[in-house]
């Protein structure tokens, strides 16, 4: 597998220090409002089908005593499930939303870490511009996700088996939010959405590096309103130097030398 895990940790540090800088920081502000309004109401709904959920779960299980014991473990397990389908439901929502907003972020970061700007970056005209566009990207990765998620979610209600799906679900997302994020600077190249899937498993150890504290940090009520625009930010510098690093790879050069 390509890439660097350690390396590709590093980018979200990368994308909160750069959310800071004067030249990205209006571009972070309305996101973050309609962030906040899509964990409100995404939060609110599901608690509500989490307590609906669980006595209906447990009313399915055998009579046993033992399994009837473990109903504690069950609520743990589930519970871990529902705020792992959380972390990316909000994600997605809040990427649906603010995905014109994120394509112009990602532009201008990367315009601020090459120092060249994207022939087409035309400021707020180019974002409503784009809205369709951006929209129906969004929508590919929704059918990307959905199909697998729904199966890791079905497998995830049978009792013992759904403990070690737990973790599959966290692996799935980490790499999930790496190709989220990464398709915006990707989509500003005008790549298509297999060629940002051809890029991300050419550096595959970087991307589930980078999308570990992304997934972590979607997790965490609040912070995730700010993880979003820092991921943004994130994929981008992800998206500059991990070509570079293949690109280097490919003419033999290590370090910046030609071996």
């Amino acid at each position: 597998m390509g890439g660097n895990f350690m390396r590709g940790t590093g980018y979200l540090r990368e994308g909160f220090r750069l959310i800071g800088q004067p030249g990205l920081r209006r571009f972070v502000i309305i996101p973050l409002l309609l962030n906040l309004l899509v964990f409100i109401a995404l939060f609110a709904g599901l608690y509500h089908a989490f307590t609906l959920m669980i006595p209906a779960v447990m009313g399915w299980l055998p009579d046993w005593a033992w399994l009837q014991a473990l109903d504690w473990l069950f609520w743990i397990i589930y519970g871990a499930v529902v705020v792992l389908a959380m972390a990316y439901g909000f994600v997605i929502l809040a990427n649906l939303i603010g995905s014109p907003f994120y394509g112009y972020l990602a532009e201008m970061t990367e315009k601020q870490l090459t120092g060249q700007a994207l022939p087409d970056v035309g400021g707020w005209g180019q974002i409503l511009a784009d809205v369709p566009r951006a929209l129906w990207r969004e929508m590919q990765k929704i059918f990307y996700y959905l199909p697998r998620a729904v199966l890791l979610l079905l497998v995830s209600l049978i009792p013992v088996v759904n403990f070690p799906v737990a973790f599959l679900w966290f692996g799935f997302n980490s790499w999930m939010m790496a190709l989220q994020y990464v398709d915006y600077p990707s989509d500003n190249h005008r790549e298509s959405f297999g060629e940002l899937k051809q890029f991300l498993r050419s550096t595959r150890l970087s991307a589930m590096g980078f999308g570990l504290p992304v997934a972590v940090g979607a997790m965490i009520p609040l912070v995730n309103l700010v993880v979003v625009p820092a991921a943004v930010c994130g994929a981008t510098a992800y998206y500059v130097r991990e070509k570079q690093y293949l690109e280097d790879r490919k003419v033999g050069r290590v370090g910046g030398r030609q071996l």
